[in-house]
């Protein structure tokens, strides 16, 4: 359906050509060794704008491929189940691209900016046309990518809508960089806490492990995200996955920990979570566990968040994953594991300190995701023309606030 706009609508194919890009020989270590010319393939498509890219031709490697200028659109079209959404990039220097990306390149009336803009705030219209169908991870269809409908603005308008965008890329750009910074200090902070932490005692002799069934009131049922925590299984899987077997569900109180001994990239030795919602069952292959009343719950939130265990586990850890994809590690071994026990006043300052750190971290990703809310709602009215650019004017107009 081509949105209603004040401006003539073109098909892509009429105000951009489309180009196939291919992968020079990876048996031709002249094209690849040493190079610095940008190869864009999938894995490089998650900025707005790409520089360098993950793997370089040689100049041998560029005459054997197909380079775009500056300012050419990029759009994912195969792989792209892979992602969450459609990826579309403008490269800022001279670049070559494999097999899974088309190149948009603009005709003199429309912006290359502009036109990545439009495709980015529609992409879930060209989502709708793409197909697993001899492609397991997603094609898209090139033929609906050429009928895409474009709005066609003025060229100083199409300039003035992409120059306030830009101005909101760059604030959530910063906010981002901002929140990786943080983020890397509280890493550095988080283990020169850890480190010699004194005295230390088995699991077993702070806590006690949990194997209290459903009661038969209402709880939800929950599970372990190694990224997020504790999360509801409904949310996760899309479908309660308890089903018949939720009377052999762990119940777990608020503050109360278990440990997923499922292999992740995040936590490959499984991690452990304390609740923090009022009550939930679990799977009751999780080791759950409560501590003792006299310790600070916070500071071994955060000790098990740091990964200080993960040596320890891989030790007990008897051989690789099972076919469930959970790891060999009994009861008794889990128990084991060493964990710091300081006095109360140092429990309460690590935790206070690091919960600074968590909030601020918090903050400015909240800063950042409402940002990216304000852009896409401003990319909608920009986009369609339901708010119109005073070309005249300077960028503050459309600059996104600093608070």
């Amino acid at each position: 359906m081509i949105p209603e706009t004040p401006w003539p609508v073109r098909e892509l194919l009429e105000v951009a050509s489309i180009s196939s890009g291919g992968t020079p020989s990876k048996s031709r270590s002249e094209y690849w060794e040493g190079g610095n010319v940008p190869w864009i393939t999938a894995r490089d498509m998650k900025t707005v704008r790409i520089g360098r890219t993950s793997s370089m031709l040689t100049p041998a490697g560029a005459g054997a491929a197909r380079l775009m200028p500056p300012g050419t659109v990029f759009v994912l079209t195969r792989g792209m189940t892979l992602f969450r959404d459609l990826p579309v990039v403008l490269n800022i220097q001279t670049a070559a691209f494999n097999q899974d990306v088309k190149a948009l390149t603009p005709s003199a009336d429309l912006d290359s900016e502009f036109l990545a803009a439009v495709l980015t705030q529609r992409k879930s219209e060209l989502l709708q046309h793409v197909s697993t169908a001899g492609h397991g991870t997603g094609r898209l269809d090139t033929q609906r990518l050429e009928l895409f409908p474009v709005p066609v603005p003025p060229l100083s308008e199409q300039r003035k809508i992409a120059e306030i965008l830009g101005a909101w890329d760059e604030a959530i750009e910063h906010a981002e960089t901002l929140v990786r910074a943080e983020t890397q200090a509280f890493g550095v902070l988080r283990r020169r806490l850890f480190v010699s932490c004194g005295h230390e005692v088995p699991l077993s002799e702070v806590s006690t492990r949990i194997t209290t069934k459903s009661d038969g009131s209402s709880h939800t049922v929950m599970t372990i995200s190694a990224k997020k925590g504790f999360v509801a299984q409904a949310d996760k899987y899309r479908r309660d996955m308890a089903g018949a077997s939720l009377a052999n569900y762990t119940l777990l109180r608020h503050g109360e920990f278990a440990y997923n001994k499922g292999n992740s990239l995040t936590y490959p030795q499984g991690c452990i979570y304390a609740l923090k919602a009022d009550s939930a069952l679990v799977p009751n292959v999780y080791y759950s566990f409560r501590l003792r009343p006299d310790l600070n719950s916070s500071y071994y939130e955060h000790f098990f968040a740091s990964g200080e265990l993960n040596r320890q586990l891989a030790q007990k850890i008897t051989s690789g994953v099972r076919g469930n994809g959970l790891l060999n590690l009994n009861a008794d071994d889990f128990f084991s594991v060493k964990v710091p026990v300081p006095n109360r006043a140092t429990q309460d300052g690590t935790a206070d300190a690091l919960e600074t750190g968590a909030r601020k971290i918090e903050l400015l990703q909240l800063k950042a995701e409402l940002l990216r809310t304000q852009k896409r709602g401003l990319m909608q009215k920009l986009l369609t023309g339901q708010l119109r650019v005073d070309v005249a004017a300077g960028i503050e107009q459309g600059r996104p606030d600093d608070d």
